[in-house]
């Protein structure tokens, strides 16, 4: 067992004081783990944020649950979960990574890294470019700065950002703003409450200390998903709505979709309106993952629901924060590193091209931002238990850059060693024979699973089971 309470910690901040409002005390055992300190190495402590972030979530637990130490972790299965997607195997076959057009490309004075996974982000893309063809955008980039064609594929609603250093981020008017606040900012209810009181939480199994709880999940790609699959592992009743119009990528779906249900359906329609609003009445928890304010309309803002019923838990997170000129743009894990510094800090020389810009070795930014959102949620409910009120919480993928920029190994700098390979697992699915890593969480010693596969895609009403 290998102890490092000097570093972790920073990441426990933001959330003691919600502990310490209930009169609960957040304590550190989750700082301890099995295993290595340093596996991937790199120029980032990577390792650092993904411990840490995993560690805060089993520190939460512990006061949930009102079990010091039942909740911990281990590197090898930290290090597999921050890995998931590329794990898993649906009847024996790899799933897909990024699309063609996504990764990085030149531009006239250096490098852009693009987003087309989507085909709405991939038409965007080409519109913006004026481009029908890759070799049209290879083309199109190639007479344009980096900046002027982020902001090109920006203007249209696409993806991408120029490849930054890091004091070009710094110097920038979303670098400067990325950095301010905490990791995880926290709004705490206040008040008495307008709706129904909180039941105790169940404590027939330990390792589902969430049963019971309703968890209302609009999230999409990593971050989010991550954060819901977590909480589905524990036993909460994680219901996931997408719109019928931008489909999810289904290798992706499949990955982040263990223990939870799934429906699509249009919020806009009346009918749907009404059957949203019988959803709220009875969640315990609101988790939402898209750009900010493009579910004001729906009424789904912190601030109007917690209104509406202060016992609520609302967690909500995106990628650029909510300040600066970013604050409601579209970015995913690999665009934030392109901007804030990462993908230039981990660049390499190619004999057959010269220098290129590089990735971290696992979507950190993702992961460390789910497992805030989780801990940030678990936090908020335990708090509830106490107090019958709930509170509010926000995240961004460039805060968590920010996070792992300011992370530095305990001295000396430990070693590079390889973590033992992970325990794969089988469950069969609709999708076929999945072949997984479970979540990043021991209980009482012993590897947390997943209730059940991923629900078929839009196959859940909108009702609670």
């Amino acid at each position: 067992m290998v102890q490092a309470a000097s570093w972790i910690p920073p990441l426990f901040r933001d959330l003691v004081p919600v502990f310490a409002d209930a009169g609960l005390v957040l304590g550190e055992e989750a700082t301890s783990w099995s295993g290595p300190r340093r596996w991937w190495g790199g120029l980032l402590d990577v390792e650092g944020l993904v411990l840490g972030s995993v560690g805060v979530a089993a520190a939460a637990l512990n006061v949930l649950a009102g079990t010091p130490g039942r909740f911990g972790t281990t590197a090898a299965l930290t290090a597999a979960a921050f890995d998931s997607y590329g794990y898993l195997r649906i009847d024996g076959r790899g799933i897909q990574g990024f699309a063609p057009l996504s990764g990085f490309r030149r531009t006239r004075d250096g490098w852009i890294r693009l987003h087309a996974n989507y085909p709405h982000h991939e038409q965007r893309l080409m519109q913006a470019l004026d481009a029908t063809t890759a070799e049209g955008v290879a083309a199109a980039l190639a007479a344009m700065t980096s900046v002027e064609a982020e902001s090109a594929i920006q203007a249209r609603g696409g993806v991408a950002a120029a490849v930054r250093n890091r004091q070009e981020w710094l110097n920038s008017r979303m670098g400067r703003a990325a950095g301010t606040g905490p990791w995880i900012e926290v709004d705490l209810a206040s008040g008495e409450t307008a709706g129904r009181k909180p039941g105790p939480l169940s404590g027939d199994d330990p390792r589902r200390p969430l049963a019971g709880m309703r968890i209302l999940d609009l999230t999409r790609v990593i971050a989010g998903p991550v954060a819901t699959r977590l909480l589905g592992a524990l036993g909460a009743d994680v219901l996931r709505i997408d719109p019928p119009s931008l489909p999810e990528i289904m290798d992706q779906f499949v990955d982040t979709g263990f223990g939870k249900r799934s429906a699509e359906a249009d919020l806009a329609a009346p009918g749907n309106r009404h059957l949203l609003q019988e959803l709220l009445a009875s969640a315990d928890v609101v988790i939402s993952g898209y750009r900010r304010g493009s579910l004001e309309r729906f009424g789904l803002e912190p601030d109007v629901l917690l209104a509406a019923g202060p016992e609520l838990v609302v967690v909500s997170l995106d990628a650029w924060g909510s300040t600066g000129p970013w604050r409601g743009l579209r970015g995913f894990d690999s665009i934030v590193q392109a901007a804030t510094g990462i993908a230039s800090l981990y660049g390499t020389e190619h004999h057959d091209d010269g220098w290129r810009p590089g990735a971290l070795p696992v979507q950190a930014l993702d992961h460390a931002t789910g497992y805030g959102v989780a801990a940030a949620a678990i936090a908020l409910l335990a708090r509830r238990q106490e107090l019958g009120l709930g509170g509010s919480a926000r995240l961004s993928l460039a805060r968590t850059a920010e996070e792992l920029f300011s992370f530095q190994p305990p001295p000396p700098d430990p070693p590079i060693q390889p973590v033992s390979a992970p325990g794969l697992r089988s469950m069969a699915s609709s999708y076929g024979n999945l072949r997984y890593v479970g979540p990043p969480l021991l209980v009482d010693g012993q590897p947390l699973d997943y209730p059940g596969p991923p629900a078929p895609y839009g196959s859940s009403v909108l009702a609670w089971a």
